[in-house]
Order: C-alpha cells, then sequence, then structure tokens
C-alpha cells in the first residue's frame, strides 16, 4: 500500500467497438476497493474519448481493455491522442485477450501492465501502487 497521501486515480476505459464490460467493471470495483479514484469512461470509447478523459481527470493511470483483437490498432492511436494533449507521464497499463505474440510490441508503445484473462486483481492493484509510487518519488 502507498503511503502517499493522494490518492492514485485510475482511467478505466474500454475502446472501440468492444461491448462486453464485465471485466472492466470488476477491475474498477477492485481498485476502487483498494482505495484509488477510478473513473470508468465505459464501452465504446474512441482514442480521443479516452485521452480526453485522461486529460480531464488528471489521472495517473490509463488502463484499456480490449476483447476485440483490435488492440494493436487502437492502443497506438490512443498514446497518439495522449501524446498530443501532453499527456505524457501516466502508467499504461492494458489487459483482456491479447495474444502473447503481441505482447512484446504492446511494452514497447509503453504499456508497462499488460494483463490477460483471469490476471488477478491483487496483481494488478500491486503493480499500480509499486509503479505510481516509484513515478511520484522520481518526481
Amino acid at each position: 500500500m502507498t503511503t502517499e497521501t493522494k490518492k492514485i486515480r485510475v482511467l478505466v476505459a474500454k475502446p472501440g467497438l468492444d461491448g462486453h464490460d464485465r471485466g472492466a467493471k470488476v477491475i474498477a470495483r477492485a481498485l476502487r476497493d483498494a482505495g484509488m479514484e477510478v473513473i470508468y469512461t465505459g464501452i465504446r470509447q474512441t482514442p480521443r474519448m479516452i485521452a480526453e478523459a485522461a486529460l480531464q481527470e488528471d489521472v495517473d493511470v490509463v488502463g484499456l481493455s480490449i476483447l476485440s483483437g483490435a488492440h494493436m490498432e487502437l492502443f497506438p492511436r490512443v498514446i497518439t491522442e495522449l501524446e498530443s494533449r501532453g499527456v505524457d507521464d501516466v502508467l499504461l497499463m492494458c489487459g483482456g485477450i491479447i495474444p502473447e505474440e503481441d505482447i512484446p510490441a504492446i511494452r514497447e508503445m509503453g504499456f508497462t501492465g499488460v494483463f490477460g484473462p483471469g490476471a488477478s486483481t491483487v496483481d494488478m492493484i500491486e503493480f499500480i501502487n509499486l509503479s505510481v509510487s516509484a513515478s511520484r518519488h522520481e518526481n
């Protein structure tokens, strides 16, 4: 658990046309229960909408949940939209149905946390706490 007084703010978003959000809602609730402030944008978000929400909400983490298989197209577009708004100091993480062979390219894009089906919410919480705490101590 982080000793920071400022709560960690996490944006959870579903990019693209994927309409299945049960997993994203489970993760959002688990992060909230762990003491984080969670902004869940809902389904069918465009990269522009996700980046705008990240900017307006001043989040520490952007978490994308995707099941549609369009991650290699949508993730770079989200990053481009974030960068165009100067949002370049957030922790990027993703989860959903992501083939193992895509993970190295996704990490190269800047997603340091990649979680597949069945990933533990405890592991995600620990990952966020450790990553954000380290980032805050660097600044």
